[in-house]
Formats: C-alpha cells, structure tokens, sequence
C-alpha cells in the first residue's frame, strides 16, 4: 500500500488548534458527563471518518477498524504477525500448492439482522465464503480490494464449497503469502441475503460474525457497536469474549479537540501524536515526560510502514539518461550522506527507527538488521563514491530536484541541509499529494518522497516493489535486476518460512546495495492510553483489537 498519512502539519493549523483548544475547555467547563460502572464502553474518535463498513470497501485504516469488531475472516495475524485460524479450524494445500482447502468451524453464527426469517442471526457455512469472495472480483461490486484476487486465483472456478463445512480456493500459479492475503478484511465472511436485503446500503447496515455488532451510525457524529452475546470465542479460561459491552465512535476532526477529550476522560485511547502537543507530551528522547507519566500510557510498537525517498532508475527513460542518479554510486553517497538517528530525534521526537537495514521495515517476521545491510551516516565514505563517479566535492554535479508533499517537507528540507555538506545540492519541491502519486504512476518524478505501507504481513508485498514484470505501482522506481526477479519467482514455491525468509533478505540487500531507494526511517503504532484500559495490545498492522480488552471506569451510557 504506498503512501501512508503523513506525521506533521503546518504551524498555521498549530495555532488553529490551540485555539479551538481554549474555546473547547471554556465549553467542557460549563458541564460534566456523568459515569455509569455497570457498562463497559470502549470510545475512541476517528478524526478521518469512516466511508463505509462494508469489507469490499476496507482500504484504509479508518475503515478497517470498526470493520475488524464487526466481522471476521477464514485466518488472522496474532501478536507476533503468524498466520493462525479463525473462521477457519484448520487448512490444507494440494502437492502443486494451487488448491487450498480450509475446514471451518461450525459453531458461527450471523448477527441478528431483519433480513434472516424471524430476524434471527444463522449459521455461517462455505457457501457464504464462496459468495464474499465472489463479490470482492464481481465488478459489479467495485470493491477496492479486486486487486488481491486477481491474477491471482482461477478464473474458471476460483471458489467452491466441497461442504457446508468446507471451502476451497484454486489459484493460478503457486503463491504462499495467500494465507496473508486472506487475514485481510477485504475477506471478512458476509451473509448473502442481508448484502442483497440493503443493496446500496449494506454499507450502513453491517452484518457480521464478529465481536461487536451493529447499533447505529450517525455519520459525521456517532458509531455505536453493541457486545454480540453469541459470539464463537473464548479467552484461555474460557470466558466468553470480548469483555467490552459496546464501542462508541466519535468523528471530531481535530486533533487538539481529541487530545482534550481523551484528557478528560471522555476517550479511552488516542492512535499517534499530533505535532501540536507531541513536544508537551514527549522528550526527545520519546518518553512521557514526568507530568504525563502517572495520568496517561504510552504504548509505542513497529509498524509495517517504510518511509524512503524513491529514485527512478530506469535508463531508457529520458529523465534517468541525463541525471547523475544513473550513477549507482551517486544514489549510495546520498543514502551515506545523512544522519537518520538525528533526524529521527530532532523531528519525530524518536518515534520510530532508524531505517539504516533494508527497505523490509522493522515488526515484519522476516527483518534481520544482522543480515541486511543498509547505510548509516558516513560523510567521508560518500564523499569517496562521489569521487568515484566524477563529482570529487560535488563538482560538477548539478542540483537534484527532490518532489515531496507538505506533511514530510521538514524531512526533506533537512535531508537537503546535511548533503550540501558533502557536496550533493538538492532542490526541494513541495506538491500537492495527487500530484506526485500521478508522477510517480507515470515514470515522470526522478526523485521523490514515498511510504509503503504492508497490505498483508509478508514482505513479498514489500519485495513486489521491485519486481521488474511489476509495473509502477507498485514499482516505481522501475527496479530491474535478473537475481532479484529469480529469487522473488523461487520464494513464492517455498512453503517452509525460515528458508523463504533466508530469500526474501538476499533480495533485500540486493535492493540495498542498488539503491534505488533511500529508505528514512520504520514506522512505529504510538498510542495514548487511559490507565483504565486493560488489554489493549499493539500490532505491526496497527489494526484496533478490541477482543480481550477491558475497562474499569466508563463514562456515559450509551
């Protein structure tokens, strides 16, 4: 997934932001919200609002969240990003690692919804597997997830029911992170009759298996999810899960509005910091600073997002043919010529890592800084490759234009700071968001600002970047390298992790030493927690899990 939100804003919206902040406490002032302890209330506020909560359509992370409580998929990713079952009790691949065959559980049932007879929740069975796949490729459907199936699975019978309890999925060629794909909620299990009961409006008439089920949704306002009493999963004590008797969605599309009302006790938890308290909140050194650390929790966790500067490489294109980036050792001497723990304290408040191994990110199984070698700050070595490709102090070369949107110009404007150092002049262009993902689609942007961000835990979808047969997106550098395409052909055979792991960090430090790219820094999931909240655990796709959660206190009742 390239191009992830970005992690600052201008001081023009800080100072708008204090001052809804102030106008805010003077109207919080003037009441109270009374509490209720025998409801247990997750809130959260989603400042990007939510599109829809049909799974066809579950693009971005705001979608994704209430769609997570509301369904479920065949497998899922626990803590440590393996695949385990779900709706799926166990799996089975023929000997050609073309047919999957995935035995479900038979104790899953439907939400309660009108459009059952009686209005009461049925059983969930193969068949409904078969028709949820079907829709995400149906083009009628439009979904935005059409893309995980296609050119991927059969196209004759990709999908059929062997029995009520058993599901079965052909592809075309052999391709192992398939079980990754399927944990995605793109996949979650819909019944067909209520999609067809709503129509158009499935999108805000929801029907899942999962944890939470649909209350209401007032859009722009509220979202309301109830505990579903009859869902299939128990905690290691067997108790029934989850614990939490709702979760409440707000929609307030300031981040010092919600940073207030997470202080007030109104919200229960904050995903990421906003830049117009993170300096009051944190040290440099990314800890609570000591009047925050008895009121608040910090919770930080790798994210599968790779921030890098992307280079185009591709020497038939008349941009590459004359710019002193078609010299390998150039693009080395800019990876050499920056300083990204400085960067990182100095900006981001050391939130997040250093991106000094491979374009893999850091929380991914797979990642071995021991094995990939990346590039760390060395002005003397760069200023040796610049030598050795004819611009000895940078003579001679001249000005490399860097595209960038506003969010990471403070990146860029210091990345450019440290290379004129060594000699490497960069000229900084600030463009709208659309503007460089068209440029970078089209070849037309030499040097640019990109994120990628992990559709599925596998770093082949990392890797796919830089497959030559792939076009851009999602490679937009127009990488080509005969080694690289091999080994990426042969991992998607291995079926054994730690031997595909072995080819996947071969193919990284391939890419490394290349450098087509100038990887920044690893993402990190950073919350704000309220210290009532129990069980509230990260994960490298920042998915929101709610299903073992717990709380002490809440506030309103619903």
């Amino acid at each position: 997934m390239a191009d992830g939100p970005g992690p600052f804003i201008s001081l023009e919206k800080m100072k708008i932001n204090k001052d809804l902040l102030i106008g805010v406490l003077f109207l919080l002032a003037g009441c109270s919200s009374p509490r209720d302890v025998s409801k247990k209330v997750f809130r959260y506020n989603e400042k990007d609002g939510i599109a829809s909560l049909d799974p066809a359509f579950a693009k971005n992370r705001s979608t994704m969240w209430p769609i997570h409580q509301l369904y479920n998929t065949l497998v899922e990713t626990d803590d440590e990003l393996h695949i385990v079952p779900a709706l799926a009790r166990s799996w089975d691949v023929s000997e050609d690692k073309k047919t999957w065959t995935f035995h479900l559980r038979t104790d899953v049932f439907f939400h309660d919804n009108e459009a059952f007879p009686g209005g009461k929740g049925r059983r969930m069975v193969a068949a409904d597997v078969v028709y949820s796949f079907h829709r995400i490729i149906d083009p009628r459907t439009a979904s935005s997830g059409a893309w995980i199936f296609n050119t991927r699975v059969d196209t004759s019978s990709p999908f059929t029911t062997v029995d009520d309890s058993t599901f079965q999925m052909k592809l075309i060629a052999p391709f192992n992170p398939i079980l990754g794909i399927l944990s995605m909620e793109y996949c979650s299990v819909v019944p067909k009759e209520v999609v067809q009961f709503y129509g158009k409006d499935f999108r805000s008439h929801p029907c899942g298996t999962g944890p939470f089920q649909f209350k209401s949704w007032e859009e722009g306002e509220s979202l309301i999810l109830l505990k579903n009493e009859h869902y299939f999963e128990k905690d290691s004590t067997g108790r029934p899960l989850p614990y939490l008797d709702a979760v409440q969605v707000s929609f307030y599309e300031e981040k010092a509005t919600e940073f207030l009302l997470f202080r007030q006790g109104l919200l229960d938890f904050m995903n990421e910091i906003d830049p117009t308290f993170k300096d009051e909140v944190l040290s440099k050194k990314g800890q609570l600073k000591p009047q925050w650390q008895d009121k608040i929790l910090l919770s930080t966790h790798p994210y599968l997002n790779t921030e890098y500067l992307g280079i185009l490489i591709d020497t038939t294109n008349p941009l590459v043919r004359n710019s002193p980036l078609r010299f390998r050792a150039v693009r080395q001497a800019i990876n050499y010529g920056f300083d990204r723990r400085k960067m990182m304290l100095y900006l981001r408040n050391s939130l997040g890592t250093p991106a000094e191994s491979g374009f893999v990110p850091a929380g991914m199984p797979s990642f071995d800084s021991s094995v990939v070698k990346g590039y760390h700050h060395d002005p003397a070595r760069a200023r040796q490759l610049l030598a050795e490709a004819g611009f000895p102090e940078g003579k001679g070369l001249p000005s490399i234009h860097l595209l960038t949107i506003s969010d990471y110009a403070d990146f860029a404007s210091w990345i450019a700071r440290e290379l004129e150092d060594i000699g490497i002049k960069i000229q900084v262009e600030v463009v709208q968001k659309s503007l460089l993902l068209e440029q970078t689609a089209r070849s037309q942007a030499l040097f640019f600002r990109g994120s990628w961000i992990a559709d599925y835990p596998d770093a082949e979808n990392y890797l796919s970047v830089f497959y030559s047969k792939n076009p851009a997106p999602p490679n937009y550098t127009r990488f080509h390298d005969a080694e690289f395409d091999q080994l990426y052909e042969q991992a998607l055979l291995e079926n054994n992790d730690s031997a595909r792991y072995v080819l996947y960090r071969k193919m990284d430090q391939l890419v490394m030493d290349a450098s087509p790219v100038v990887p920044l820094w690893y993402d990190e999931v950073i919350r704000l927690v309220d210290p009532k909240v129990k069980g509230l655990r990260p994960n490298a796709l920042n998915l929101l899990e709610l299903r073992r959660v717990d709380i002490d206190v809440q506030v309103a009742p619903l």
